[in-house]
This record gives structure tokens, C-alpha cells and sequence, in this order.
């Protein structure tokens, strides 16, 4: 799915990618392959961020969310090995386990607020 939006949130052993549009939603999982917090390895995360970032492919803005580090490690392994999808990442907030309607729901009232600062046509 080609869209315009996605909200990404991102923990160590799993995230949730969404993709939205004015009239469709498409929700994905991906689990991270280590299943202990502080036993994974380099190849593990590498593995997981490619993942991720392979699930959005083709999405024009995407806004990175979760608890701790992570999204911002799996900004910078997108900085190093997908340029494109690094490019895309428009900000990165703190939050904790927000329910799937709650991350769509933050990232409409996002977008919104950073459509309009940016005077984006195609939301027009």
C-alpha cells in the first residue's frame, strides 16, 4: 500500500506500522527476532530495522513512536542503509503502548499540525 502517512511505533521486540490515507487504514506487526530484552545481537536489530523499514516502502512521511531508544536507533540504521526511508521520518515522540486506533488517532492530529506548517498541497 502506497500512502501518504505512517505512524510507527517501535520497541525492542516488536513494532507496529500504520498506514493511512484519507479513506483507508492498513495495520502490520512485526516481531523482532530476539526474544530477550538485553540478549540481542547487532545482526538480530539489523535484521528487525530492515523489516520495518522494508513495510515502508513507498510511504512519504512517516512519524516514528515508542518508549526508550529504539526508534531512534532504527532512525539512524535507516540513515545508514536506507537513505529513502530515513529521509521520510518527519519526527520522533515518546509513547508508551498506545492502542492501534490511539497511534492513528496521534499521528491524524500530527500531520494535520505539520501539513499545514509545511503547506503540503496534496492534503489540500
Amino acid at each position: 500500500m502506497s500512502t501518504f502517512h505512517a505512524i510507527v511505533w517501535i520497541d525492542q521486540s516488536e513494532a507496529h506500522v500504520l498506514m493511512f490515507d484519507r479513506e483507508h487504514m492498513q495495520a502490520q506487526r512485526i516481531k523482532s527476532r530476539t526474544h530477550h530484552k538485553h540478549q540481542g545481537k547487532a545482526e538480530d536489530s539489523a535484521a528487525f530495522f530492515a523489516d520495518v523499514a522494508r513495510a515502508l516502502a513507498g510511504t512519504h512521511e512517516v512519524l516514528l513512536t515508542g518508549p526508550g531508544l529504539v526508534r531512534n536507533q532504527f532512525r539512524d540504521w535507516c540513515s545508514s542503509h536506507l537513505p529513502s526511508v530515513a529521509d521520510s521520518v518527519v519526527d520522533s515522540v515518546a509513547a508508551d503502548h498506545p492502542s492501534d486506533g490511539q497511534l492513528v488517532a496521534l499521528a491524524r492530529q500530527y500531520f494535520k499540525k505539520f501539513d499545514n506548517m509545511t503547506a503540503d498541497p496534496s492534503t489540500a
